[in-house]
């Protein structure tokens, strides 16, 4: 059976997602962040970076989410979740997105996580200071480039509706956790196609069995 290992939290609530999608079997342990929001030191019996999400099959552990959707689709799949490689644009669309998730749109939103709460984690003294050089930093680079992939994330969705050629598929689930993560970032209330992919996906049968078996994706509060 596949194990996986959920940090609250965290990304892995978009891999449970593709074990309900795929129908598969698998148990889930649950680790808990400690008081600096940090993966607990058990994670690194697991995996020596000590990160979520991580599964074992067998006498397998993979790990990255990128990874670990492609493992799970290409294994178990059964041509399911993913365009055919003969179908080229579809295709192409698949892979990109699959890799974008983390490689362009996952380093905003960190940046723009980490900037939001360098204020309230210096003293008092500095505060003030601090404050102002993370908004100045949001206003002149994070802000303008989070609307520039919003902006290009909206004309995509706009015109294919998903990310991966058929719905939902491997990319879906990758998108997933930034697309999310961007709800709490900004209104959404200009890109209306990123308003209704996010209400497809929350309202997906699949996604709904996530929910009840490990609570809702709860992200750290910006």
């Amino acid at each position: 059976m596949i194990q996986v290992h959920h940090l609250e939290k965290s990304r892995s609530h978009r891999v449970i997602w593709l074990l309900e999608l795929l129908g598969l079997e698998y148990d889930v342990t649950v680790y808990r962040r400690d008081k600096h929001m940090q993966a607990p030191k058990a994670l690194r019996e697991v995996h020596p970076l000590g990160k979520s999400p991580v599964i074992t099959d067998g006498e397998l552990t993979v790990a990255e989410s990128g990874a670990i959707v492609d493992y799970l689709v290409q294994r178990y799949g059964d041509g399911r979740l993913q365009p055919n490689v003969d179908e080229t644009r579809e295709w192409v669309d698949y892979r990109y997105w699959l890799h974008y998730a983390e490689g362009s749109l996952m380093p905003l939103l960190l940046m723009s996580l980490v900037f939001s709460q360098i204020p309230k984690q210096s003293p008092a003294l500095v505060r003030p200071v601090a404050k102002g050089i993370s908004a100045a930093i949001r206003e002149r680079f994070l802000d303008p480039q989070l609307d520039r992939h919003l902006d290009f994330i909206e004309a995509h969705l706009a015109d294919k509706g998903s990310f991966g050629g058929v719905w939902p598929s491997g990319a879906d689930v990758q998108m997933s956790f930034p697309m999310l993560a961007l709800k709490g970032t900004r209104s959404l209330s200009r890109y209306p196609a990123i308003d209704a992919y996010l209400r497809r996906l929350e309202s997906d049968p699949a996604w709904q069995r996530v929910i009840d078996r490990v609570g809702p994706l709860d992200l750290p509060e910006r």
